[in-house]
């Protein structure tokens, strides 16, 4: 057993921490693993993450893979900008566990 318990996370953070779905050509091919991506805040915790999708989505979650993709710089009529970095987290479900990302919470 783990001494870490599981983080406090009141349902306005769940509804903070979960943005976006992520849909895909690969986040699509990852549905078949039971796999669910969404767009997440930089400042966000694997924990955190875990939490927040059990409770919105009444699903058990297996796994959090994170990854955070730089901005790119990108030019306008010569003048230089920059766009965001984004945080996405690939949650894995547990067998027989699935959720919809076409419908809303």
């Amino acid at each position: 057993m783990s001494n870490r318990s599981k983080p406090a996370v009141s349902r306005e953070r769940m509804y903070d921490l979960i943005i976006a779905p992520v849909i895909t050509e690969k986040s699509t091919m990852g549905s078949e693993h039971n796999q669910v991506t969404f767009r997440v805040p930089l400042s966000a915790s694997k924990p955190e993450i875990k939490a927040a999708v059990e409770g919105l989505f009444n699903v058990k979650v297996t796994a959090v893979n994170t990854l955070v993709s730089k901005g790119k710089t990108k030019r306008f009529r010569g003048i230089v900008g920059r766009r965001s970095d984004v945080k996405k987290a690939v949650v894995t479900l547990a067998e027989g566990h699935k959720i919809d990302v076409t419908t809303g919470i």
